[in-house]
């Protein structure tokens, strides 16, 4: 996947998502929780340097540790007389920018993506040879224009923080067109400094009204150009949040394959956003509903390898045990009202039809969470702003029309063949004849094509986690090359 495609992917995120409320608050990890990462025996003689590529690398590892997110406090100067040392910084950088940070015992359960192996030896043995270093550390990054964005966009918020930030906006009524004074005042300022079209002075004027809805946007929020609680909430998260928020983010896009299949469906669960790609191209984006939290959606990739049409729903024990037996004990025959057959005296299944919980298409992949992409015959979620709702499966806003897409050429599938299934109600399994990857991502922090950041809620609280485990590593390396 090249840079300029994956600006692409980023603007299909820009739909309305949950709202902003929370803010972005790092977790602190104790010292004892730090573990340094595996030693890595060279498979190859650390390769000698001369003292030009010393004074090259040290350079480079001193700047590029901050500008990849992977620090948020310069590394100590390093001795470059210490060559072996240097060489083995280089190397631990070269694994944290292309493969990530972590180690295996920092992701939960639930981060189902994990970066392929990477040895960076063989590569920096090359570049030393042909006194290519700086190529090679070039070469490094994941090569998408998304994390390019991130990149920038890290410096600029640095810049924010290290000047001051900004500071929070006063709790009051909501202020729209026609308010004046202090507070109009101060919300000017503090838009000011994302947006460089807003007017240091002035009342809440129509300039005013549209700034405010650019910044409800950037933040996924509904853009009535009403500064109310939610917009407050947005506007009052920490500059420094702010850069922890997209050094997670960045290092999210460290777990990805160096090429992405040009054919895939991508899920924003922070967004709630489900995008279509055919030869790399968006071609279908849709509003989803993902995992309320504490029934997280998880971050995978897997493969879509069948549709199935009228699928009956195997109801999870827990959901069973939690909310269903127990409105069958309050309410006698609201098995029966609702479609709900009791199988071997304990496990539930929902009938296919208009009542079934995953409506009339149900999308399976492979994955060790159990869930899949669905129909539902709830509607009404698909207006709000926030659409964190469902017990951990990926709703869709239109599931015929990507249906129809990933069948379209199947001669046995045709967009009449299809509706006539789910007319006749039987149960069938439609097995794709080419299958699609699909990728459940956590995207709270990305950049437009103009290089305007935006973000969103962190519903899960995985971007703060996900920094400080990131902080906690780079600070235990640091240690360790002492």
């Amino acid at each position: 996947m090249t840079r300029t495609i994956a600006t692409v992917a980023m603007a299909a995120m820009l739909l309305p998502a949950m709202p902003a409320t929370a803010q972005v608050v790092p977790v602190p990890v104790p010292p004892s929780a730090v573990v340094a990462p595996p030693v890595v025996v060279p498979t190859i003689p650390l390769p000698q340097l001369t003292d030009a590529q010393a004074t090259q690398l040290a350079a480079l590892l001193s700047r590029d540790t901050l500008a990849q997110g992977l620090s948020l406090a310069a590394p100590q100067p390093m001795d470059a007389a210490a060559r072996d040392r240097l060489v083995r910084d280089a190397l631990d950088h070269a694994r944290a920018v292309h493969a990530g940070r972590l180690a295996e015992a920092d992701f939960q359960r639930d981060w189902g993506l994990r970066p392929p192996t990477f040895d960076p030896l063989p590569g920096f043995a090359d570049a030393v040879r042909r006194d290519r270093i700086a190529a090679w550390f070039a070469a490094l990054p994941p090569p998408y224009s998304g994390y390019d964005g991130l990149k920038a966009g890290l410096e600029r918020y640095r810049s924010i923080a290290a000047a001051g930030g900004w500071p929070a906006l006063a709790a009051g009524p909501d202020l729209g067109m026609g308010a004046s004074g202090a507070r109009v005042l101060a919300l000017r300022k503090r838009l000011a400094v994302e947006d460089t079209d807003v007017a240091a002075t002035g009342g809440f004027d129509t300039k005013l009204l549209e700034s405010v809805r650019r910044a409800q946007r950037r933040y996924g929020l509904n853009p009535t150009g009403t500064v109310s609680t939610q917009t407050l909430a947005a506007l009052n998260v920490p500059a420094q949040a702010r850069v922890r928020q997209i050094m997670a983010n960045m290092e999210r896009w460290r777990w990805l394959p160096q090429d992405l299949p040009r054919d895939r469906i991508q899920v924003n669960i922070a967004a709630a956003v489900l995008t279509v790609f055919d030869g790399d191209q968006p071609v279908m984006s849709m509003r989803a509903v993902t995992g309320r939290p504490g029934d997280e959606t998880p971050m995978l990739s897997s493969t879509i390898h069948s549709v199935v049409i009228n699928p009956p729903w195997n109801v999870p024990t827990s959901i069973a045990t939690k909310e269903l037996w127990p409105k069958e004990k309050k309410s006698p025959g609201y098995f029966r009202r609702n479609g709900f057959r009791v199988i071997d005296g304990t496990r539930l299944q929902q009938k296919a039809g208009d009542q079934s919980a995953l409506g009339r298409y149900k999308f399976d992949f492979d994955n060790a969470f159990s869930v899949y992409l669905h129909d539902t015959p709830s509607r009404a979620k698909f207006a709000s702003f926030s659409r964190l709702a469902s017990h951990g499966c990926v709703r869709l806003e239109k599931p015929a029309d990507l249906a129809q897409l990933l069948l379209k050429g199947d001669p046995a599938w045709t967009p009449e063949a299809i509706a006539a299934t789910v007319d006749k109600g039987d149960t069938v399994r439609a097995r794709l004849v080419k299958p699609v990857s699909v990728y459940l991502l956590y995207w709270t922090a990305f950049a437009s094509g103009s290089g305007q950041m935006n973000f969103r809620d962190d519903p899960y609280g995985w971007d703060a986690t996900l920094a400080a485990k990131i902080e906690a590593r780079s600070a235990s390396q640091m240690v360790a090359a002492r």
